[in-house]
């Protein structure tokens, strides 16, 4: 049985599935937001349960965890963007983690994983793909600075814990994750696929230079890379980057857009690169892949038709 904190996340729920796909039996939790997407409510009361948590209670934590049995604990619970005091933020992530690891080690799970992120690699001057054995840049400016802080203090952190304990604690490197579930619209993928199935303009945030690119990685493809490196028997390294393993570029992901949508325009594109532009910021996958298998079937030529598809449904996010 897994124990997915923030299970009903975004990714949670898509970890879920493809947890269950794996013959794992999982155990959700949510602190206010229920959702019961079409693809886990089968699930539910069988192979998956649903329990009420604030990660920053320990008790409940243990009991949900001794009550379930549970195996593996998958840390993805995460207080949203500057929505609480800079002193309850840091009493949520901080206090959460540890109470996540300390319930590890009380319930002899066999491994921890830790959502981190890709910010993390922000400040990092590289001439290729960002790679785990990378020295990371101390303090990074701007809001993504946030997540970057918390995600390099969950992995310091994790590391020193397991060095101490013998617990077994790997560090998720996530990437910019986008498909169904997603409801910020924070990422420029989700706004233009909304705006087709919708029929009205894409909602820009400042410029969109056609040759900017990232690591846009669909939602189905994290989940599968996190649930393999979960159940893996072992694993010889302790952070693992999860993501598409390629650059995308705005025009890429306008063209998939267009191959579903012809009459879609993608005049809003600017040529050439923006004036902040860093080539190749993707995560190189390569670790992930040798040590588990991790394979994305999910490239932007695919992935939006599937968003599509789910949208069309009658699925609003």
């Amino acid at each position: 049985m897994m124990l997915i904190t923030g299970g009903l996340g975004f990714i949670g729920l898509h970890t879920a599935r493809a947890l269950l796909g794996l013959g794992e039996d999982v155990v959700l939790t949510q602190y206010r937001v229920a959702r019961e997407p079409a693809f886990i409510k089968t699930e539910l009361g069988k192979r998956a349960s649903i329990e009420q948590l604030d990660v920053t209670d320990r008790d409940r934590l243990l009991e949900i965890g001794a009550k379930h049995q549970v195996t593996g604990i998958v840390h993805l619970a995460v207080p949203a963007l500057n929505a609480l005091s800079p002193e309850d933020d840091f009493k949520v992530n901080m206090n959460g983690l540890l109470n996540v690891l300390e319930a590890g080690r009380q319930l002899g799970v066999k491994r921890v994983g830790l959502a981190s992120s890709n910010t993390v690699y922000m400040g990092v001057r590289a001439d290729g793909p960002m790679r785990e054995d990378m020295p990371l840049a101390m303090n990074v400016p701007g809001p993504a600075g946030a997540t970057a802080t918390w995600k390099k203090s969950f992995e310091l952190i994790g590391s020193y814990y397991a060095g101490r304990t013998g617990l077994d604690v790997v560090m998720l490197r996530i990437a910019g994750i986008y498909g169904p579930l997603y409801h910020s619209m924070s990422n420029l993928p989700s706004r233009l696929v909304h705006a087709a199935v919708q029929g009205t303009p894409p909602s820009l945030r400042g410029d969109t230079y056609a040759e900017d690119s990232g690591d846009m990685t669909y939602v189905k493809d994290c989940a599968e890379g996190i649930a393999r490196l979960m159940t893996a028997e072992s694993l010889p390294n302790s952070c693992y980057n999860v993501g598409s393993g390629r650059a995308t570029t705005n025009r890429e992901l306008a063209a998939a857009v267009r191959s579903v949508f012809p009459e879609f325009t993608t005049d809003f594109l600017k040529e050439g690169n923006s004036p902040s532009f860093r080539g190749h910021a993707y995560a190189d996958i390569m670790r992930a892949h040798t040590d588990t298998g991790y394979e994305p079937r999910f490239q932007v030529e695919k992935a939006i038709p599937d968003y599509v598809a789910w949208l069309r449904a009658g699925n609003p996010e």
